[in-house]
Formats: structure tokens, C-alpha cells, sequence
């Protein structure tokens, strides 16, 4: 009697917290994504500096770029929040963004171009900074039918009503970390499919790379699939350019291939993370600074 009221509770609460992120979703739906965007990115300003994760970013901020000043530190740290409360108005909108290719510009490489023009087979990586979930859309808009990798919420009614608004994103679907969904993923690219993986998560099981001349936890299973799957990395990043305006970046990543598999993807995910860094050095307020990312 006991467990079958805590699943009733539990069924109910599911029900209650799915029904808020609706209500949610209509309400933000409503308001036009360019003022969405400003709002919710003024009240994160400011509401996360009382936020114990804001003193986190700040100390983030400062073993990684120890030559900015206080001042400018607090300010990378204000921008971030901005720009993640933007995001999060702009989640309820990601569906639409996707149609409005007047709202981007296009930086890709040659090799880059090569993956678009024959439509797959290769492993996207993104970071989270600028808006990271239309870091796929120009592969999109090429007929590429990429398969994403996400965490799967707690609640599956509440999953399941944000994967259908990123459904157009990802044709190829989207699957939640874990064993069975690497399987498949091997089996979609070496099936000429793209796989698209956010890799600048720390992974205390996957590998140590340099990162910010600080050693950092770092996944390696985007270097691990390409290889095996003999296919390209395709590393990219959305740039913010102003309100609800975006620069799409791609560059791409020939791995090493040496009888030492092991080394090869530490090297391949060294060149990751190298790259990582530039791009936040470039806009250090665009990138997530709360991220617990390194080892120490």
C-alpha cells in the first residue's frame, strides 16, 4: 500500500511539473522570441549573482584567465548569465529559429562544405556557448540527417515535449546518453549518417586534456566514434552577434590514424578542446562558466 502511494504521489507530481512546463511553453510561445530573449536575459543579470553557481564562474574565470581584472571578470560573468537566460527564452522558440535563416550568418570550412554536399558521415561537436542548440541548423537546412546525443530529463512526459520542439533539429532522432545509444550511433555513421554530440562537458570517466593550461576531464567518445567509424569531426559554435542574431562556425578535424588508438584519441580530443579554447577566449561571455570542467 505504501509504494503504491508513493507511485501515486509521484505519478502526480510528474503530471504537475509536465503541465507547468506547457503552460510554460504556450506563454513563452506568445511573446515574440526577439523580446523573450531580452527579458529573460536582463532578469538572469539580475537574479544569478545570488546564485551560489555565480562565485563559481567567477573563480572558473579566474584560474582560466588570470590576466583580467576583477572588473572585467564580473563583466564576462554578467554577460554569460545574459546570454544564458536568452537561451532559455529561445528554447521554447527553437523550432521557429530554424526558419528564419535571415537571423544567420554562415562560417564554414571547405571540409565542412565536402560533409554538407554529400550529406553525412561524419561526428558534429559543439560547446555550449552563444545559442549551442543552432549549431546544427545550416547542416539542416543541407538535407543533413543528423542524430543528436542529449540527457534525457527525470520526467518523460516533460522530455518528450521538448524533444518535439527540437524534433526538426535532429531527423535522425535523439537518443539520451548511455550503453545502447552508442551502439547505435556507431551504427548510424557507418551507415554514412552525422552524429552531433555536445563535448565540452566534464566526463570524470573519459580522459584529462589541457584546457586553459589547467588539466580537465574531457569525454572521449566523439574522437572514439569518428575513429572507429573512419569519419570526419565537423567542430562548431553558434557566436551571438546581437539579441537573437547569429554567426554558425564550422571547421573541421582530420584525426590521426596510428597503430596507437589510444593515443590518437587523446590527441584527437586535445585538438577538440584547443579549438574549445580559442573560440571562448574570442567570447569568453558566450560560454558557460559554471561548468564544473576541470579536474582540480
Amino acid at each position: 500500500m505504501q509504494i503504491s502511494l508513493s507511485r501515486l504521489i509521484g505519478s502526480i507530481v510528474r503530471r504537475i511539473e509536465w503541465l507547468a512546463l506547457v503552460s510554460v511553453v504556450w506563454l513563452f510561445r506568445l511573446i515574440p522570441v526577439d523580446v523573450a530573449s531580452a527579458v529573460m536575459g536582463w532578469l538572469w543579470r539580475r537574479i544569478a549573482p545570488f546564485n551560489p553557481r555565480h562565485k563559481r564562474a567567477l573563480r572558473h574565470l579566474a584560474n582560466a584567465m588570470p590576466e583580467l581584472s576583477p572588473a572585467d571578470r564580473a563583466r564576462i560573468v554578467d554577460g554569460m548569465w545574459d546570454n544564458l537566460g536568452r537561451v532559455a527564452a529561445e528554447a521554447f522558440h527553437i523550432d521557429r529559429l530554424l526558419h528564419l535563416q535571415q537571423r544567420f550568418e554562415i562560417d564554414i570550412d571547405d571540409l565542412t562544405q565536402e560533409v554538407f554536399e554529400r550529406k553525412g558521415g561524419c561526428v558534429f561537436v559543439s560547446l555550449h556557448s552563444g545559442n549551442w542548440e543552432l549549431c546544427v541548423a545550416p547542416a539542416v537546412w543541407r538535407g543533413v540527417p543528423i542524430t543528436g546525443v542529449y540527457q534525457a530529463l527525470k520526467n518523460a512526459h516533460s522530455d518528450a515535449v521538448l524533444r518535439q520542439l527540437r524534433g526538426e533539429l535532429y531527423p535522425g532522432g535523439l537518443f539520451s546518453k548511455g550503453h545502447q545509444t552508442a551502439r547505435k550511433l556507431v551504427s548510424i555513421l557507418r551507415q554514412g549518417g552525422a552524429v552531433a554530440i555536445m563535448s565540452d562537458l566534464r566526463e570524470r570517466r573519459g580522459l584529462v586534456v589541457p584546457f586553459f593550461d589547467q588539466p580537465a576531464y574531457a569525454t572521449p567518445v566523439p574522437v572514439s566514434l569518428a575513429r572507429a567509424c573512419n569519419v570526419p569531426i565537423i567542430m562548431g559554435r553558434t557566436v551571438r552577434l546581437d539579441g537573437v542574431r547569429f554567426r554558425i562556425e564550422g571547421r573541421g578535424l582530420i584525426l590521426p590514424r596510428t597503430d596507437d588508438k589510444e593515443a590518437d584519441i587523446q590527441a584527437g580530443t586535445e585538438a577538440i578542446h584547443a579549438q574549445f579554447e580559442a573560440w571562448i577566449r574570442e567570447y569568453p561571455e558566450q560560454w558557460m562558466w559554471i561548468h564544473r570542467k576541470w579536474s582540480a
